[in-house]
């Protein structure tokens, strides 16, 4: 018969009396637990002496592997000091923003018939991009609120679709030539939803871009940091981040806090926070039928691959 701490083996059999029985059973599980213990806190203690072993050791620490470090090279990746993309930047359709020879104005609309709740989300977007307004969609085709936008002095035209009361989509158009970009919009969490939120003001913020590594990325980069003002006011420290990871784009807003007589700095989020997937880019403004378009995204080819990212 096997022998084992919950088997009858081990004399346990032997011991007519239940309670008596439980109780021997009972000791030999707490020493078993016991054991276990110790011979959990000796193999944390050797791997910490290991750890500290090999730190102070002239051995390069072991490689962690994810799937940004396995990344796959592509040919379109811009290197440093690039003069054909210096040269691309210096003439493309955001220079003039990005130089702060002007500031953007950003018209925002939604598609015919939104609900209430989407305009939640596009109060705090009004926070977060400076110089934004709303205007009605009604029954506006596209096409013709770019033209109007763009006699208005408008840099940009930004339209959100939602499903199910949420906001999932955004069309970002430059005005008044293009280019056009969509995204999948996700992950949309509201200022209010947010932990120990603090208020936005409308002060222009840090843009913070990181991480847009390809030649598309830079385009699809520009395309949205054209849409905060280049003059930003540092004394009010106040930070738009726009984060690429994995070809997602994170999208947060913070507020720098000093304390202590500037000693300390803690972050306290300002809101809205929400992921945008690109989904294609336009070469000129918003048009379906003949439109160039310069990038689309192909679920078969690009989806399968997680080590290949186009940003």
């Amino acid at each position: 018969m096997a022998k084992g701490k919950g088997g009858a083996g081990g004399g346990l059999g032997k011991i007519k009396n239940k309670q008596k029985r439980q109780e021997v059973l009972r000791k030999r599980k707490e020493r078993f637990d016991k054991e276990q213990l110790k011979k959990a806190k000796a193999k944390k203690k050797a791997k910490a002496e290991a750890g500290d072993a090999a730190a102070s050791s002239s051995l390069p620490a072991e490689p962690q592997y994810t799937l940004e470090t396995l990344r796959q090279g592509l040919e379109t990746v811009v290197r440093a000091q690039d003069a054909e993309v210096h040269a691309d930047v210096d003439c493309d359709e955001f220079s003039q923003i990005m130089n702060g020879d002007i500031a953007p104005k950003i018209m925002i609309t939604t598609r015919p018939r939104p609900s209430k709740q989407l305009f939640h989300f596009i109060r705090d977007l009004m926070s977060f991009l400076p110089n934004s307004f709303l205007y009605e969609r009604k029954s506006y085709e596209i096409k013709d609120m770019c033209k109007w936008a763009g006699n208005k002095k408008f840099t940009h035209l930004i339209v959100l679709g939602e499903k199910n009361k949420v906001c999932t989509t955004m069309l970002v158009v430059k005005l008044p030539e293009g280019p056009t970009a969509f995204f999948r919009v996700t992950n949309v969490i509201q200022s209010k939803d947010i932990a120990d939120h603090g208020r936005a003001q409308h002060f222009i913020p840090e843009v913070i871009m990181n991480n847009f590594k390809t030649r598309l990325g830079h385009r699809v980069g520009r395309i949205l940091a054209s849409l905060f003002p280049h003059q930003g006011e540092v004394e009010n420290r106040t930070v738009a981040t726009i984060h690429n990871q994995r070809d997602f784009m994170f999208l947060r807003h913070h507020r720098y806090i000093f304390n202590d007589e500037g000693k300390k700095v803690k972050l306290q989020e300002l809101g809205p926070r929400f992921t945008l997937k690109l989904k294609w880019v336009m070469a000129d403004t918003f048009n379906t039928k003949h439109g160039e378009y310069e990038w689309v995204h192909n679920t078969k080819s690009q989806d399968g691959n997680r080590r290949k990212f186009a940003l």
